[in-house]
């Protein structure tokens, strides 16, 4: 089955990380998503974590958008803060350094994931395959 979306908006804040999480789990469980649920969980984890570190005390929300369609979850998570966009960390994060792994990790997962700026903010998305899907 494509073609559902769910968007839903938190707080920016710690604990809706974990809300975040959970709601890709409930999502992906009633499309019966369960294949990519650990990853796509993964994703958002990390993309609402930059969010809530990067864009706090720009704007009060960011959004995430869940897509399905035609064998691929597109996941997005939207917020206010259009000055930095997201890279990849160069060079890559020592043994000893507490950050700047999670969009190596979202790339290391994803079919592919980018940035693209809205009128206010911007949007990072990833996509993830979907087993069983018509392409």
């Amino acid at each position: 089955m494509s073609g559902r979306t769910r968007t839903q908006r938190f707080r920016l804040r710690r604990d809706s990380v974990p809300a975040a999480r959970r709601h890709v789990e409930v999502t992906l469980r009633d499309w019966k998503l369960g294949e990519v649920t650990e990853a796509a969980a993964l994703v958002v984890s990390e993309l609402a974590t930059n969010a809530v570190v990067h864009a706090k005390g720009i704007g009060e929300f960011f959004e995430l958008t869940l897509r399905r369609r035609d064998g691929v979850l597109v996941v997005e998570v939207s917020d206010s803060c259009r000055w930095r966009m997201p890279e990849v960390a160069k060079p890559e994060p020592g043994p000893d350094d507490i950050g700047g792994r999670g969009l190596l990790i979202v790339d290391a997962i994803t079919q592919a994931w980018g940035v693209r700026p809205r009128d206010e903010g911007k949007t990072v998305w990833a996509h993830l395959a979907v087993q069983g899907d018509s392409a």
